[in-house]
């Protein structure tokens, strides 16, 4: 794929400065030609005159006709100027555009390339997992400890199957115009009803809240707003260590709600902050990266966000580890 794309990059490049000299060239030949079809009408002007009798060397070049010739000259020349200025103009937006838009196909080509990469292992991993117990079942004697560790290791891959289903599935409503169904929520009561869950999936994980005593009530699709709480939460805990700690604060606002959920992990760099919510992108490389993922958690996040009037902002923590914070209208 980079092979490919720096071959066409190299075609352009070419392409395009070829187009650019033949054009430099043709425009200092019409300016030759302009200057020889001035320097032959002044000849002729000259000899016109010489045979009426009028030609004086001295006041040549003051006379009428010979100003009039002038006048057309300096006009041809500055249309030839102008014309070759504009189709620079011209080429250089169109190179700057077609480089632009090769740019953006090479990353969503990567990016597309990422996800095949990531949905192959994730979908091969927990499915693997569920296989391996099946087998062991049917193929061996076990205690009954042994029985329910394997079986809450099956339903460990099952949920985490399941939420990639679901995050899949909702990407694909938000692209085809999905219409939200707004009820009374109340977001405080909401996230405590969540974060057991989390707890539980994550024990050595350090969750904590902090809920301001008046919070309102907002009008949103339960189904969206949980989605956006759980992939902010998995992305928290995915790029933080096992036993560092994630805060989860909620505030009111005037007429908003301030969501933050806090971490101490790797942190997001200045230059990646607004691709991290782009479609299929993660930061690294597919190949190397160890944390697990799609691309569509935050994409996710940043969609039903917007679709609810509300914004999305990430901030550096302190000493380390980001700050997601969101601000929904309560109005």
């Amino acid at each position: 794929m980079a092979f490919k794309a720096t071959k066409t990059r190299v075609f352009i490049v070419f392409l395009m400065s070829y187009v650019l000299i033949a054009c430099t060239w043709w425009a200092y030949l019409l300016f030759q030609k302009n200057n020889e079809l001035f320097n032959v009408k002044k000849d002729l002007l000259k000899k016109e005159l010489l045979l009426e009798g009028t030609y004086n060397k001295d006041s040549f070049v003051e006379s009428v006709p010979y100003l009039a010739l002038e006048k057309k000259h300096s006009r041809q020349l500055r249309m030839i100027i102008s014309e070759a200025l504009v189709f620079f103009v011209i080429l250089t937006i169109g190179i700057l555009v077609v480089t632009r838009g090769l740019r953006k196909e090479v990353a969503l080509a990567q990016q597309q390339r990422n996800f095949l990469l990531s949905i192959t292992h994730e979908l091969k991993s927990p499915l693997a997992g569920i296989r391996l117990v099946l087998e062991t079942f049917f193929k061996r004697e076990l205690t009954e400890k042994q029985r329910k560790k394997l079986s809450s290791n099956a339903l460990k891959d099952s949920e985490r199957l399941q939420e990639l289903v679901n995050n899949i599935l909702m990407a694909a409503k938000i692209e085809n115009s999905y219409h939200w169904h707004r009820e009374e929520i109340d977001l405080a009561q909401l996230i405590k009803s969540l974060l057991p869950r989390l707890k539980q999936k994550y024990p050595e994980v350090n969750f904590t809240s902090a809920f301001s005593q008046k919070v309102s009530s907002i009008k949103a699709d339960q189904m969206g707003i949980t989605s956006v709480i759980l992939n902010l939460l998995e992305n928290a805990v995915k790029y933080s260590g096992k036993s560092d700690k994630i805060n989860v604060s909620l505030k009111q606002d005037r007429n908003n709600l301030l969501l933050a959920i806090e971490d101490n992990g790797i942190g997001i760099p200045d230059n990646e902050k607004n691709k991290i919510f782009e479609k299929f992108y993660r930061i690294g490389n597919e190949d190397t990266r160890e944390t697990k993922g799609t691309g569509l958690g935050l994409f996710i996040v940043k969609e039903i966000i917007k679709a609810h009037d509300g914004n999305i902002i990430v901030k550096n923590n302190t000493p380390k580890g980001s700050i997601f914070q969101v601000s929904l209208p309560t109005t």
